[in-house]
């Protein structure tokens, strides 16, 4: 029995991805295209926690030396918690002038500083006592959650054969109907991106005046990881 020749396109591990044209096909005879989505769901082997150190003073040396105190208190929680500061990473640092909007001059009334870091935990237990030292040491605004997989492969795997599994399927009825038999795999092409739902905490500063009280994630179980994917599959019709 002559095999066909099978192609696999596979995308580049993003949401963006989707935005990505597929190669065109010219209509085959005896052939049948389908699309179909899978997904497969996990449970997430990382935390990142992404929170800003913001500071505000009337000189900018005034709000450098206010953010590097604050800064020097977010790397004493990462050590309370045994985490090396060097495992959290800062994505974004600012200076920024504050301008007096309502005079005609915009006169300049104080500098605020910006810094956003990212941390990812391993140890899911880490979290309640991190944001809770946090809040108390009053450096954060805001603080935002969210769980994700790391280990992204064995799940994006186990995405693609849903969504196969589902596209033969559709395949096979149509064959069905039509009275023919459906042959082997001919071209296929694969989407697959991971779903993350970031979850807001924010760490306003009264929150340090209920530190005593359990942690917003206590007790709580984290929320399965969906990865998603679309495949396009075109079979021969016997």
């Amino acid at each position: 029995m002559k095999h066909g020749v099978l192609a696999l396109v596979f995308f580049a591990f993003a949401p963006a991805a989707l935005a990505q044209d597929h190669p065109t096909l010219s209509a085959l005879p005896n052939s049948i295209y389908v699309g179909a989505d899978g997904k497969y769901e996990s449970a997430p082997d990382t935390a990142v926690l992404q929170f800003n150190v913001a500071t505000q003073e009337e000189t900018s040396q005034g709000a450098y030396q206010h953010a590097a105190k604050d800064v020097e208190a977010v790397r004493q929680v990462l050590r309370a918690n045994g985490i090396e500061p060097k495992a959290a990473n800062i994505g974004f640092f600012s200076v920024q002038p504050m301008y007096d909007l309502k005079s005609p001059k915009q006169k300049v009334i104080g500098y605020r500083v910006t810094a956003d870091v990212t941390l990812k935990l391993k140890d899911f237990s880490k979290i309640g006592p991190i944001t809770e030292q946090l809040a108390e040491a009053n450096v954060s605004e805001r603080l935002t959650l969210n769980y994700t997989l790391e280990n992204i492969d064995e799940a994006k795997n186990k995405a693609v054969e849903d969504a196969y599994r589902r596209a033969r399927n559709s395949a096979e009825t149509l064959a069905r109907a039509s009275g023919r038999t459906l042959g082997e795999l001919s071209y296929a092409s694969v989407d697959t991106f991971e779903n993350v739902r970031p979850v807001p905490l924010h760490m306003a500063r009264a929150m340090s005046a209920a530190a005593a009280a359990p942690a917003p994630t206590e007790e709580f179980t984290p929320q399965d990881v969906t990865v998603t994917a679309h495949v396009n599959a075109m079979f021969n019709l016997k």
